[in-house]
């Protein structure tokens, strides 16, 4: 197979999903790119995972108590769901439409959000815009339940417009005005939730949505100039034909799966960084009629997007240096012991999971990176690939063996990037990584001795790599 095959595959699995060993990137070029990008975008009635199997082993995840279970029940599925798209849009959606259960705090109502996200996300955005107007968390999140036809509250109405699907202005101009927020407030009135039956004894129930129409402001409304009795559904058909809420969705998709961009604010004065790439996804938008999967295709079968380029364009964020390490070296692919205390890990790295830090949701690209968090990352991923015990560090120690008895230095590290990347490092790194098994003596395993210390020496080699701030992109 040809390098340039296995790297682009290697890209799209990391990007479309949260990585892959060396094997599934193989029989994965085997094939066929584009037959890979429809498998992952065609989900079909497969759940992705043996949820008997999760439930049986796990029975809290099937009831969550504590949002402490439902972050383990979501780091299982993104580490096994045979649909890695589906488990990554979920993400996606997360950092969008943000909501947090240390206000919502009622972990079931905040992880059947994920599931909607899971379920929905590669369908229709103006389906998923109506889901999210009325989904119990958001509504609660939002204090759309504190919003009333003779006292309004506008937070959910100014959050759907400047954070989930337009964004403050484009090229320069302001895409909406205050009084369109009003309007889109207003809109939305009696959109609250039903009475819940009392904590005690069960616990917590999940929010169910209720529209009070007693409650609700029927009046005339303009909105993005047009005038009518508006409710919520009409407001969301207003902003779906939005040229802004194309430009809004392309830019999200080309941030999260292409390369790092500006954070929203600053879109109104700061330039796409491939506007021609932003065109094509806010075609494919308006000609599938809101299609999120139509978007996601002509994204990933694009020449911006295979572009060696954008390759290692994007820091990993927390979620995806956790999950992509414990994919890699073939950790908790299955029910096993640990994983609660794997799933805390994106918190320590800063992406406190179903936990966004503010309706902004996180910074990302570079401003993931800091002191503490990247001791964390680098702790985390060396700890892990130092493990010599484990599934895809043996399979990458026996790739290495596989040609004759000794290997140069050279070639091992070369290896060494190359299966857990591929990935290209600075040449000064490079040097630093050879001079370093230089200095250990020649490299064998002809015999059990030699291969034993060969096994050490990979493993050692594979922590110096999650050492590189190459390996912090992905």
């Amino acid at each position: 197979m040809a390098d340039r095959d296995i790297a682009l595959m290697a890209h799209l699995l990391r990007r479309a999903g949260f990585g892959a060993s060396r094997d599934e990137v193989e029989a994965r070029v085997a094939q066929g790119y584009d037959n890979v990008v429809e498998e992952l975008l065609n989900v079909g009635d497969d759940p992705g995972i043996d949820e008997d199997l999760m439930y049986r082993a796990y029975p809290s995840y099937f009831d969550k108590a504590a949002i402490e279970t439902g972050q383990t029940e979501w780091v299982y599925r993104m580490i096994n769901n045979r649909h890695q798209l589906q488990e990554k849009m979920s993400l996606f959606w997360h950092t969008i439409f943000c909501s947090g259960d240390n206000k919502v705090d009622n972990a079931r109502t905040t992880v059947i959000q994920i599931d909607k996200f899971r379920e929905q996300g590669m369908g229709n955005f103006q389906d998923l815009i109506m889901m999210l107007s009325q989904d119990p968390a958001m509504l609660y999140y939002l204090d759309n339940i504190e919003s009333h036809k003779t006292a309004v509250n506008e937070n959910y109405g100014r959050e759907l417009l400047e954070l989930f699907s337009m964004g403050v202005g484009k090229d320069g101009e302001i895409n909406y005005t205050e009084d369109d927020v009003k309007a889109c407030a207003r809109a939305f009135t009696g959109w609250n939730l039903a009475p819940t039956i009392p904590v005690f004894p069960y616990g917590r129930t999940p929010f169910e949505f209720r529209f009070d129409p007693a409650d609700h402001d029927f009046g005339e409304k303009t909105f993005l100039g047009e005038t009518g009795p508006w409710n919520g559904e009409d407001i969301v058909d207003i902003i779906c034909k939005q040229p802004a809420t194309a430009r809004f969705i392309a830019r999200k998709m080309y941030d999260f799966f292409v390369a790092d961009e500006p954070p929203v604010p600053s879109w109104r004065q700061s330039e796409p960084r491939d506007m021609e790439a932003i065109k094509t996804l806010e075609k494919a938008y308006f000609d599938s009629g809101y299609e999120i999967s139509a978007m996601l295709k002509a994204l990933f079968t694009s020449d911006f997007f295979k572009s060696e380029s954008v390759h290692y364009a994007k820091v990993k964020s927390p979620a995806e240096v956790v999950i992509g390490t414990l994919r890699m070296v073939g950790q908790h692919t299955g029910p096993e012991p640990g994983l609660f205390f794997v799933a805390m890990e994106p918190k320590y790295m800063g992406m406190d999971l179903l936990n966004p830090p503010t309706v902004e949701g996180w910074h990302t690209g570079a401003e993931w990176i800091n002191s503490g968090t990247l001791i964390d990352r680098i702790n985390f991923a060396a700890g892990l690939l130092g493990d010599t015990e484990l599934p895809g560090v043996k399979s990458i120690i026996g790739r290495l063996m596989g040609g004759s008895d000794a290997v140069r230095p050279e070639n091992f590290v070369d290896g060494c990037l190359d299966l857990t990347g591929p990935l290209t490092v600075a040449e000064e790194t490079r040097s630093e990584l050879v001079a370093h098994v230089q200095s250990g003596g020649e490299l064998r395993h002809g015999s059990e001795s030699e291969r034993q210390n060969f096994s050490q020496r990979t493993g050692e080699m594979l922590q110096f790599i999650a050492t590189t701030s190459e390996f912090q992109f992905g």
